[in-house]
């Protein structure tokens, strides 16, 4: 089965909206999840953020500070590593797979305000295709709903 890959064009939402929302339904789905941020600065800042984005929720995760990767749900990073037997990855702030094979999903997060982002997702759709995933591209709409696009 070919790894599927789904390209979320940020534009309406910033990331700190979009992504806790669906790392959350990776979680509701019983699915373990790594979230790859493109520099090491920016793992404490998203770590911070999964802990406090909703105050009536809980999203289990953690960072290489809090002990074992594989008790971790869902794991923070900057490396291109799964320690945490991951099915889904989340790619965001610029951060690119090593390849598009080894999870049943790849999530790649662009803002679509940034010509280097757009350009930068360009390239990954590109990569992808050329790996043989199956490609979805998500934008939203003005109602601020996801529509899938390709």
């Amino acid at each position: 089965m070919a790894t599927e890959v789904l390209f979320y064009h940020l534009e309406r939402q910033p990331l700190e909206t979009v992504l806790p929302t669906l790392v959350e339904k990776t979680v509701e789905r019983g699915w373990r999840a790594v979230i790859e941020v493109g520099n090491a600065e920016r793992v404490q800042p998203l770590n911070a953020l999964l802990w406090t984005y909703k105050p009536d929720s809980f999203l289990p995760h953690g960072i290489k500070a809090d002990g074992p990767p594989a008790e971790q749900p869902v794991y923070l990073t900057h490396e291109n590593d799964n320690p945490n037997g991951a099915t889904v990855r989340f790619l965001v702030e610029g951060a690119v797979p090593s390849s598009f094979s080894g999870y049943d999903r790849i999530v790649l997060m662009f803002d679509g305000r940034d010509p280097e982002a757009l350009a930068g997702a360009r390239i990954q759709w590109k990569a992808a295709k050329a790996a043989g995933a199956a490609l979805t591209y998500w934008q939203q709409n003005g109602d601020g709903r996801w529509e899938k696009k390709g």
